[in-house]
């Protein structure tokens, strides 16, 4: 196996999210053959928009990350791009740097992944030694060898794939642990009798937004719900209709609202919601061609995810190297 990229090296990216998408840009534009594998069953991760079919018409619901920002010079061009190509958008309610997709939070990864060779509905369940370089080993993944890997996924999953070839990185990712995060979806038949845009650390919510009311969003009343990480975790195997009455409750009671019944609600678990972060940035195995990037290498933001993935990729680079410092 090769101790470094070749100048066409095929490599194959686990994990379709920001991260896997910025670290896709970076390798495509040194001229590497990649092809990114992700379980769920389109765009989005973490960045997920949630259509919901109501009485009133479709109703939209970023269920994931809320917001996100664009600190970083490089990643600010990058979301230039976005805004003059109407992806994207400044939310100055959540805050003066923050901004969302349009018309949902996942219509900035669609525009990323649409530029690269992405296949959903793909679970990646191991990862083996093939006669030249690495094979990926799950349903419908197919038998096509690859030079590289590169691991683009939460600690957790990522600590399960790299187990069996690298003990120092499963080490590291099995030491990133993430909190989990209960999301209510509510629709209702009008508007709520309040100002209120959003609400933060409001007893079990850590976090919830009139989705309708964001930038260039349609359709009825719509609020998104997200509890606090603590208590997500305390609730993490209650059933879903049990959460779904406890967060709507609890969105009467922040509001100072006797809520009438939504039109339509839904709730998702996310298991790996938020990460602490490190000051790793990127993980990367010459020697083996395996790299590791995600946001819990450097921060719980989206913003991080893209420039973990960056870092990983110029350090894939031959001959270059990238150092945390860079990332900040």
């Amino acid at each position: 196996m090769a101790q470094g990229v070749g100048t066409h090296g095929r490599i194959a990216i686990v994990g379709a999210g920001m991260a896997g998408l910025s670290c896709a840009d970076g390798l495509v534009a040194q001229g590497h053959i990649v092809k990114l594998f992700d379980k769920a069953r389109g765009p989005g991760g973490r960045m997920s928009t949630r259509r919901i079919a109501t009485p009133l018409g479709e109703a939209g619901f970023d269920h994931g990350a809320q917001y996100f920002t664009a600190r970083n010079a490089d990643f600010r061009l990058v979301v230039s791009d976005w805004s003059d190509r109407g992806f994207a958008c400044r939310w100055p309610v959540a805050g003066p740097d923050a901004w969302i997709g349009i018309p949902g939070m996942s219509a900035v990864i669609r525009d990323m992944a649409d530029r690269h060779d992405t296949h959903y509905g793909r679970m990646v369940q191991g990862i083996a030694r093939a006669d030249r370089g690495w094979r990926l080993i799950g349903d419908h993944i197919g038998p096509d060898p690859f030079d590289m890997i590169v691991v683009a996924l939460p600690a957790e999953q990522a600590a399960t794939l790299l187990g069996p070839i690298d003990l120092g990185m499963a080490r590291q990712a099995l030491m990133a642990r993430s909190q989990p995060c209960w999301t209510a979806m509510f629709a209702f038949d009008s508007p709520l009798a309040t100002d209120a845009l959003i609400l933060r650390n409001q007893g079990l919510i850590g976090w919830a937004a009139r989705n309708s009311a964001k930038p260039g969003r349609d359709g009825p009343e719509a609020w998104v719900v997200q509890a606090t990480g603590s208590w997500s975790l305390d609730h993490m195997a209650a059933a879903p209709a049990q959460i779904e009455e406890i967060m709507l409750t609890a969105l009467g009671q922040a509001l100072g609202l006797d809520l009438d019944r939504p039109i339509a609600s839904a709730v998702h678990r996310w298991r790996y919601a938020m990460s602490a972060g490190s000051d790793e940035g990127a993980l990367w195995n010459p020697d083996l061609g395996i790299g590791v990037c995600g946001d819990w290498l450097l921060g719980p933001r989206v913003e991080c995810a893209w420039l973990s993935g960056r870092q990983l990729a110029k350090a894939m680079a031959p001959g270059k190297q990238a150092y945390p410092s860079e990332i900040r």
